[in-house]
């Protein structure tokens, strides 16, 4: 089998990590495949902020939380977030964005990285407190948040089978 494709089938959204941070030449691996997802005229919309800090990513997670009204980690403990955002001045804003959260899934799957998107992006940098961080990154503020990928190695029996494709997924006019 075609070894993208391969990639494409095992990858799997992980909810349990180590705490091990991911490697610098895996991250960069990951992070230059995420500049090369297809953008809207090639504009290249979109930002890919890296958080390492555990300050930072107990932070990001607990505005991530209060978006949910929950006190649990939505990031299921991670040492890496990416938080894509996308310039909201260009009408393919939210595809731009998407297309660049799914290729770093799909490159991190492709060198042994875990990953899964985690969704309320979008409200916790439209908040007080996210703007404010988004200035503080010297980012404008007509980016809107997408997702946030977050990226470790998965726990001992943290990546589940894929379920079976349902029977309608494809329409043959």
């Amino acid at each position: 089998m075609n070894e993208v494709i391969r990639n494409i089938k095992e990858r799997r959204s992980v909810r349990a990590y180590r705490p091990e941070q991911v490697r610098r030449e895996e991250l960069d691996v990951i992070l230059e495949a995420g500049t090369y997802a297809p953008t809207g005229m090639g504009m290249q919309s979109p930002k890919i902020v890296v958080v390492q800090e555990p300050e930072l990513i107990a932070k990001l997670s607990r505005m991530n939380a209060e978006v949910m009204g929950v006190s649990s980690d939505p990031f299921y403990g991670a040492p890496t977030v990416l938080v894509v955002l996308a310039d909201s001045s260009r009408s393919t804003w939210l595809e731009d964005g998407s297309l660049v959260m799914g290729t770093l899934m799909l490159a991190a799957h492709s060198v042994g990285v875990a990953s899964c998107w985690i969704h309320r992006a979008r409200e916790v940098f439209a908040s007080r407190e996210g703007k404010a961080l988004l200035k503080e990154w010297g980012i404008p503020e007509n980016y809107v948040g997408v997702g946030h990928c977050i990226l470790g190695y998965a726990q001992e029996g943290a990546v589940k089978p894929a379920k079976p494709r349902k029977e309608d997924y494809i329409v043959r006019l």
